[in-house]
């Protein structure tokens, strides 16, 4: 059963990756504490963008809102200025961003960390749609060059980041008149490393333009990305207009036909496989919480390897925190088994976690076992190597826990460009 599933993910998640998050105190490196509501929770499709580009009129596409009193606001001029998250429920009603952080049954109470200023620009909207009852929409505000974080009143990219970790399905949509890339774009894309298999480029409106105009803006939009997106396979474009109207005359409109179906196609396939992805996604979180600990443990070690009865332990832990190189600290972890250097940690963020987090409160991980419990490192090692990795073959091989067509996908029709006025 797929209930069954979720319920083994989370004893995996709860008795062999949390100790060792809450013993490492991982949450304040990363700022990312999993909730059960996140790991029950439905695929979250996340639309970022500049302003004015069509993503809540994408929105209002896909869910069939376009001229209905339920509609996200839509203009030429920067019209969203909340995060909206469009999701599920019996009737249509709006709910506070204060309501849905203090609901722990939901997964978005975590958001509270970031301050009254920003559960103020947290709007929630629930509406009975088969669509929602399969996936979650975030429409954020549309980046705006040259504005400066303070003036939004909350941490901005901070809170893009928090959704950005959590997202299944990633759209970053332009325009045929925004294709240019400022600090705050290019500080979305930093963020948005090592997600590029989620992230889908959109090229909305596309029918403005005639088709020799649309291939020059094509490559345009291809050239400014390409600094920003450090992969060998970029990601998916879809070049369509993402509205119920007729597109204009003398446009390519087989291929923005084509363009949609894929589209739907693709966030179909999210939906399919919600359940893969989640384990997936625990594992890599299993992963980098590992490291943390084999980090911590090694500064740790290096330390009290260090100090002597004479010394100041404030100076030494200082020289190997400011110096870790000199101490192999992060070379010493790359010899273990199972260690990516591309996982590791920026070195720079140990100088504020020790800082917070005095070296001398943490134990040595040899220390971290109990005759009952085991010891916290064979816990997580197991979780990542074995039983998550178990979980996941037994979902696609369809052995227990089994998954019927309807538990595995919701039921439910499959999306489809039904809105189109052809």
């Amino acid at each position: 059963m797929f209930l069954a599933a979720l319920q083994r993910l989370r004893k995996i998640y709860h008795n062999s990756i949390r100790p060792m998050e809450q013993a490492y105190k991982y949450n304040e490196l990363r700022q990312h504490e999993i909730s059960d509501g996140e790991i029950t929770s439905k695929p979250m499709v996340l639309f970022l963008g500049p302003w004015s580009v069509g993503k809540s009129s994408m929105v209002n596409y896909l869910l069939g809102l376009q001229d209905t009193p339920y509609q996200l606001y839509t203009g030429a001029e920067p019209t969203t200025s909340e995060f909206t998250v469009i999701m599920h429920g019996e009737k249509i009603r709006t709910v506070e961003g204060i309501v849905m952080a203090a609901d722990s049954s939901r997964s978005f109470s975590p958001l509270e960390k970031f301050g009254q200023n920003f559960l103020e620009k947290l709007v929630g909207i629930e509406m009975p749609h088969k669509l929602l009852e399969r996936v979650t929409f975030v429409d954020t505000p549309g980046i705006i060059e040259n504005r400066k974080q303070q003036e939004r009143g909350y941490p901005f990219n901070d809170v893009c980041q928090w959704f950005i970790d959590r997202a299944d399905l990633i759209f970053v949509v332009f325009d045929p008149t925004k294709l240019d890339v400022g600090l705050e774009l290019e500080m979305l894309f930093r963020q948005l490393k090592g997600r590029e298999s989620q992230i889908r480029i959109i090229l909305n409106k596309a029918d403005s333009l005639a088709t020799q105009d649309l291939m020059r803006v094509y490559g345009a939009l291809f050239w400014s990305l390409a600094p920003l997106i450090n992969v060998t396979e970029p990601p998916r474009v879809y070049v369509s207009s993402f509205w119920p109207y007729e597109y204009a005359p003398d446009t390519s409109r087989e291929l923005f036909k084509r363009e949609e179906i894929s589209l739907l196609e693709d966030l179909n396939q999210v939906i399919e496989n919600r359940l893969e992805n989640k384990i997936a996604f625990i594992r890599q979180h299993g992963i980098r919480v590992r490291i943390h600990a084999l980090l911590v443990d090694r500064y740790v070690q290096t330390f009290k390897e260090k100090m002597s009865f004479f010394s100041d332990p404030e100076l030494v832990f200082k020289e190997i925190v400011d110096d870790p190189d000199k101490f192999y600290i992060f070379k010493s972890i790359l010899a273990k088994t199972n260690v990516s250097k591309f996982d590791l940690p920026n070195r720079d963020a140990y100088r504020d976690f020790f800082g917070i987090n005095p070296v001398s409160s943490f134990k040595q991980l040899s220390a971290q076992c109990s005759y009952m419990g085991g010891c916290l490192l064979e816990k997580i090692e197991r979780a990542i190597t074995q039983e998550l990795p178990t979980l996941l073959g037994s979902i696609n091989s369809g052995k227990n826990p089994t998954l019927s067509s309807c538990e595995a996908t919701g039921c439910g029709e499959k999306p489809k460009n039904r809105y189109r006025r052809n």
